[in-house]
């Protein structure tokens, strides 16, 4: 029986499952493991199923134990691990693609509205007790009939674009290719990022993690944008600079920023807590039990297909 580490607590219903068919090290604590704790417990694993919190650079990876043969991801995204360093030592790398899609689908337009309508100051106002209406109170900006620009065009994007169909929006995006027409519907393509920011009266973030989107959303790019654009991010915080976009909201360049995430989760730039039309939740994007439970149960099942015929179709490496 192979024995394999999971680094952070999943659903009893897939530790369970993982522990009738691997010889298993929990985390019954769920805290989050140092470098030398993860190296030290993975030391006679054969896999490790690791998490989004999980930082495995270079330096790790190559100390882990040449027994390790896989990295099971419970994520769709894996920029938390040097894939590089990972296949020099001979690591497959696999995440958890498709099972998340509508979860973060859902997260994305529920921060777009939220964004959009000023929910923040609202919860603020009931909480004072003190609210009156006027007719032009808490005004906000309304999606029907308006544009959404979608950088990143994948499974994510495209579940986004169809929610917001329902919103009469029209769509657009940039993508690293052009898709087919049976994917793209009605959507416009744009070949270049400043052509999207141009149009999109709402913008959403859900392209991967790669060197070339990090802080993709500056200063430079900002500017491309209508003014009082809205946006909103449910892929990866490091997508945009901070500084940048605080200062585009304080000036009203930017209406209104939604996040699910954000750079250095739990940590938060300190104006985003303090700006009214900011929304923030706390990396939401795919918790709902269907999706967690799917996602564990894949990131199990990636590890047991690899360990019974060494390959699994979910490897990324």
């Amino acid at each position: 029986m192979k024995k394999v580490l999971i680094t952070r607590k999943l659903i009893k219903s897939s530790e369970e499952f993982a522990s009738k068919i691997f010889d298993v090290k929990l985390n019954h604590s769920d805290e989050i493991l140092t470098n030398d704790e993860l190296i030290l417990k993975s030391k006679d694993c054969d896999g490790i199923l690791t998490s989004i919190t999980d930082k495995l650079d270079s330096n790790i990876i190559f100390k882990l134990s040449d027994k390790i043969k896989i990295i099971s991801n419970f994520a769709v995204g894996f920029g938390n691990i040097d894939i590089q360093a990972a296949t020099k030592k001979n690591i497959v790398v696999t995440n958890t693609p498709d099972v998340l899609t509508d979860a973060t689908a859902e997260i994305t337009i529920l921060i777009l509205l939220a964004a959009t309508r000023r929910a923040k100051e609202g919860i603020d106002w009931v909480e004072k007790k003190n609210w009156k209406w006027a007719a032009n109170f808490l005004m906000g900006k309304q999606l029907t009939g308006s544009r959404l620009g979608i950088l990143g065009m994948g499974r994510i994007g495209r579940a986004v674009a169809d929610r917001a169909r329902a919103f009469k929006m029209k769509i657009h995006y940039h993508n690293r290719s052009r898709l087919n027409k049976n994917l793209e519907k009605d959507a416009v393509y744009h070949s270049s990022l400043q052509s999207l920011l141009s149009v999109s009266d709402f913008f959403s973030i859900n392209c991967p993690a790669t060197p070339n989107t990090k802080n993709i959303i500056n200063s430079k790019t900002i500017k491309y944008l209508p003014n009082g654009a809205v946006i909103v991010n449910s892929a990866r915080g490091d997508m945009i600079d901070d500084d940048s976009m605080v200062d585009a909201l304080k000036s009203g360049k930017i209406f209104a920023l939604g996040l699910d995430v954000y750079n250095g989760e739990p940590d938060i730039h300190s104006d985003y807590l303090t700006l009214p039309n900011v929304f923030v939740l706390p990396h939401l994007g795919s918790s709902t039990i269907k999706t967690r439970t799917a996602m564990a149960n894949l990131a199990i099942q990636n590890m047991l297909d690899f360990f019974k015929t060494g390959e699994t179709k979910n490897k990324v490496n």
